[in-house]
């Protein structure tokens, strides 16, 4: 930043730079309230987090497990089974009675089952949970469970100690979750060892002629990763070719410019022509780990990592993805990347556990085959379904102690179920033009998550309904 030595500057700066931090603040605010005052499929924000679909997402591409019938007189049978209510309209299923196991509950989006004796949990999906309207008071019986497999951008309060701990149950990305969805983007472990778009490294030396040694394809710009930032520092140091709308110098095909497209056969071949690919998460939480990562591992192509913490807990072996934390800055990387482009020797220590179909890593192994789902696999339950069921078989669980006469087992989510740092900016751009993108949006949102929190959990402990007006101004009480 430019030092202003002249005193008669300095008035005016000071004021420019207070109604750039109100403007902001301001923002947030509005931004934030968006979400609470409106449904969400009438809004394209949630809690002030612009949602830009920049991949499909498979939250429910999968074909529902197979329900019990239910005809005129069997409706009245509701009585005899724990009512297990989609306080968030996922699934879109007015009443189905489903098996688990040698467990059956009725599942259902209906709200007149709010104040029905066998209605036992509540079932939410993090990224429409409101303040709009929320199932209270609590009754005792009431269990809270909370599937969210998305990025905190998406619900960001969720991420705090007072509202995860709301929750009874918990499907989220976090390993620590009653249901984790860690390896929720990968099909099996299958398609990491095929070779079904593997190019030859021979082959992708001869395309270095005019690819590119990165590649670059994100259409989400400016999250709170600040991925665009790092992204472009790099590339002042190294040829990226960038394809999304985020820092574009390259178009794809008009037939695959759709998001729909990015799992098409002809996005994977030509994504599958590049050595290194740049898989950046649009947030930076232990275990969160998407598409992004699995996704070169699957074509072949060596990642090149920022986001999860964690991610070496999960790579397929120990060299398999370049690590951009491991570096203290682009041109580091840039550096290294340049290195294993020029070495075929070094760059196949990259693609040899690919080439030889050997996946050494045993908590990936055993996460893959002790999951209780499947991802697109009609033969298994999908990871909505099995969050149902562990909803339901916990209920019952409790159903058969008190019926011997036992106080039921008390569930509780944990902090560490969803849990994300404070989301910080890199510092490669200038002043001007960080203040004119929405990255500086994501600090303020974060801080003021906290406070939505605090307040959230305190109108929920009191234990009756609530106004919006209430909430907000349980916000800004300070």
């Amino acid at each position: 930043m430019v030092r202003i030595h002249k005193r008669k500057f300095l008035a005016s700066c000071l004021c420019i730079t207070a109604t750039i931090f109100l403007l902001v603040t301001l923002q947030v605010v509005v931004e934030l309230g968006k979400f609470e005052r409106k449904k969400l499929k009438n809004s394209n924000s949630q809690d002030g987090h612009p949602k830009i679909e920049e991949e499909p997402t498979h939250l429910y591409p999968f074909p529902k497990k197979e329900a019990l019938t239910l005809n005129r007189k069997k409706k009245l049978e509701t009585d005899s089974y724990p009512i297990m209510l989609w306080w968030s309209p996922l699934t879109g299923e007015t009443g189905r009675l489903g098996q688990c196991g040698v467990d059956a509950c009725f599942f259902t989006i209906n709200r007149t089952y709010l104040h029905h004796h066998m209605t036992k949990a509540f079932l939410f999906y993090g990224t429409d949970f409101n303040i709009d309207s929320l199932p209270l008071p609590r009754k005792a019986h009431h269990d809270w469970a909370l599937f969210h497999e998305e990025s905190p951008k998406n619900n960001y309060k969720l991420f705090h100690k007072p509202v995860i701990t709301l929750f009874n149950y918990t499907a989220t990305f976090s390993r620590h979750s009653h249901l984790p969805l860690t390896t929720q983007y990968l099909e099996g472990v299958e398609v990491l060892r095929s070779h079904r778009y593997l190019v030859p490294l021979q082959s992708k030396n001869n395309l270095r002629k005019r690819l590119a040694p990165l590649v670059y394809v994100q259409s989400d710009c400016d999250p709170p990763s600040d991925r665009d930032s790092y992204v472009r520092e790099l590339m002042t140091y190294i040829e990226v070719d960038s394809y999304g709308e985020c820092l574009r110098n390259k178009d794809l095909p008009q037939q695959l410019r759709n998001p729909t497209s990015m799992d098409a056969d002809g996005f994977y071949s030509i994504i599958a022509q590049y050595k290194f690919i740049l898989a950046f998460e649009n947030a930076v939480c232990d275990d969160y780990i998407t598409e992004k990562f699995w996704r070169p591992l699957k074509l072949g192509v060596v990642p090149v990592y920022y986001g999860s913490p964690t991610i070496t807990d999960w790579l397929p072996s120990n060299r398999s993805a370049i690590i951009v934390s491991e570096f203290s800055h682009p041109r580091e990387l840039a550096s290294y990347i340049k290195q294993l482009d020029y070495d075929d020797r070094l760059y196949e220590a990259y693609i040899k556990w690919k080439l030889k179909g050997e996946i050494s890593n045993q908590r990936l192994l055993t996460a893959l085959r002790e999951r209780k789902w499947g991802v697109q696999d009609i033969n298994q339950d999908n990871y909505i379904d099995a969050f149902e069921c562990m909803v339901c078989n916990k209920v019952w669980d409790n159903i058969r102690l008190q019926e011997q006469g036992l106080p039921p087992k008390r569930w509780k989510a944990e902090v560490t179920h969803l849990s994300c740092p404070e989301p910080t900016a890199f510092a490669f751009s200038p002043l001007a033009q960080r203040w004119s993108s929405l990255r500086e949006m994501w600090i303020p949102s974060f801080e003021q998550s906290k406070k939505e929190a605090q307040a959230l959990r305190w109108l929920v402990d009191r234990n009756q309904n609530f106004s919006a007006q209430e909430f907000w101004a349980l916000v800004f009480k300070d």
